[in-house]
C-alpha cells in the first residue's frame, strides 16, 4: 500500500495509456484539479506573486486578491 492511500488520498491523475494495469481514476475530481493548477500557472505570470515580495501575510493575500480580480477582469474586457 503506498504512502498517499494510507492517508486517505485517491488518485486523480489519469495513467498513462502504456501501462500494463490501468487504474481507476475520477475524471470530474482530475477536471476541478487540472482547473486549480492552471488557475496557479496564471497566478505565477505575475513577478511578485511568484517571488513572493510581500513581507506580511496581510499584504500577500491583498495581492493574490488583485491578481484574481485582474485575471477575471481579463475575461471580460477585450483590449484588441
Amino acid at each position: 500500500m503506498a504512502q498517499s492511500e494510507k492517508i486517505g488520498a485517491t488518485a486523480v491523475i489519469p495513467p498513462k495509456c502504456n501501462r500494463k494495469q490501468q487504474r481507476s481514476y475520477d475524471r470530474e475530481l482530475y477536471k476541478q484539479r487540472n482547473r486549480i493548477e492552471r488557475c496557479f500557472n496564471k497566478l505565477k505570470q505575475f513577478r511578485r506573486f511568484a517571488t513572493r515580495y510581500c513581507k506580511t501575510i496581510q499584504a500577500f493575500r491583498s495581492f493574490t486578491a488583485l491578481a484574481c480580480a485582474w485575471l477575471r477582469l481579463k475575461l471580460y474586457v477585450d483590449t484588441a
